[in-house]
């Protein structure tokens, strides 16, 4: 399986339109459309296969909970972790919150810092606003560079041993940019603070490997990754997540309950209450084994090259400022002068080109950027020239219409 044949719609359903045309997709930063290897797991699990896990003692559930476990040793695998140390989550943002209600209630307090940085995803300030209400923690926010990286001089003058957090994206969901980040964990850790990584626009797109990086905290989504919504994942050390409190109490998460006493399940059981979403786990399972079959390098390099593409074409337009480093991976944020993202999206739409318009749950980094909404551009494996060509063209028919 190769990137090349991977691009192929036949592979892909939801990049066909009614009458089988091709649909030029561009927001795969917001949600990844799903191979049919992926569509076929949720379609088996959800039928031919279905029961419920660990609880069970006849064979379909028995087979069903191997099937679940196997899923988390392939997210794992992933990432380069160990299945012992991945929990199962909604998504991304219950990870990041997971951690900040979880490990934050118990490790900070009033006066310590936790370090953002100014193109994070509301996903990665909300929750850490609520731990500053809740604790009286201190928040601070690192700068850009020029071309729109975090700026990792500055956060290196910032940092001091009140900081106990560092809270970071991998990839800048708005920007593309990448983060340097075994100097950030080496920062981070030369203070004695943690460091959190938000890895949705990085694991499908990069070779990640958590424990070569040395981060302590990394989130990240399956819907981003190929995959279906409603599942995530937080990777965390094993002694870190052996160490956190249970954050939501009920079934699974238990050893033994009573009304004078509950004793918790180890990690990573014991942070996942209920019923699991047990379709959703293994289809992740199966995207994760995807992307790595198809090979990150090769991802990385194919999205690369059509963001070069594309920034190369939209530069030629005068009245077009592109945002973010060249070098970006995957996503191609820009702003038409005198035309509103909404309206450029709608055009883009009657052209059969799908893009994202708005603030992109940035809204610290539009207020940075000066600018109220991007557009925004993001390729995925499936994506080719022709959507460059189409984006193009969407984008011509609307400086006609705007004069």
């Amino acid at each position: 399986m190769t990137v090349a044949t991977l691009t192929r719609t036949d592979e892909w359903p939801g990049l066909r339109n009614a009458d089988g045309s091709r649909w030029h997709y561009l927001d795969t930063a917001a949600t990844a459309q799903k191979p049919q290897v992926v569509i076929d797991a949720v379609t088996r699990a959800l039928g031919a296969d279905y029961a419920t896990v660990h609880r069970g003692v006849y064979t379909r559930s028995a087979e069903m909970t191997l099937g679940y476990e196997a899923a988390r040793r392939k997210v794992a695998a992933l990432i380069g972790g160990d299945e012992s140390e991945i929990v199962f989550t909604r998504g991304a943002t219950e990870a990041i919150n997971l951690v900040a209600q979880s490990w934050g209630v118990a490790n900070l307090k009033a006066g310590d810092r936790v370090l953002l940085s100014q193109l994070e995803h509301h996903s990665n300030i909300v929750p850490w606003q609520l731990i500053q209400d809740r604790t009286g923690i201190v928040l601070d926010v690192c700068p850009l560079t020029a071309d729109g990286r975090i700026d990792l001089d500055a956060a290196e003058r910032m940092l001091t041993p009140a900081h106990k957090l560092v809270a970071f994206a991998h990839v800048s969901n708005v920007l593309g940019s990448v983060l340097d980040a075994p100097r950030a964990v080496a920062l981070a850790h030369s203070v004695g603070a943690k460091i959190l990584l938000d890895g949705c626009q990085a694991v499908a797109r990069l070779s990640v490997d958590v424990k070569a990086l040395g981060c302590d905290f990394y989130a990240f989504s399956g819907h981003k990754l190929y995959g279906p919504t409603g599942i995530g994942a937080l990777w965390a050390k094993a002694d870190i997540l052996d160490a956190m409190p249970p954050w939501q109490g009920g079934g699974s998460m238990i050893d033994r309950v009573s009304f004078q006493r509950t004793t918790f399940a180890p990690a990573p059981q014991r942070f996942e209450a209920g019923t699991p979403a047990i379709v959703e786990a293994i289809a992740f399972g199966v995207a994760a084994d995807f992307v790595q079959q198809a090979g990150l390098a090769a991802i990385h390099a194919h999205e690369t090259a059509l963001v070069a593409q594309a920034r190369a074409a939209l530069s030629k337009f005068n009245s077009l400022t592109l945002f973010g480093p060249e070098d970006s991976a995957g996503i191609v944020s820009f702003a038409l002068e005198g035309v509103h993202p909404h309206d450029l999206g709608t055009i883009l739409d009657e052209e059969n080109v799908a893009i994202r318009a708005g603030h992109h749950c940035a809204q610290p980094l539009m207020e940075y950027l000066g600018v109220p909404a991007t557009a925004r551009a993001s390729f995925g494996i499936y994506s080719d020239e022709s959507d460059v060509a189409a984006l193009v063209r969407g984008i011509e028919r609307t400086m006609r219409i705007f004069g």
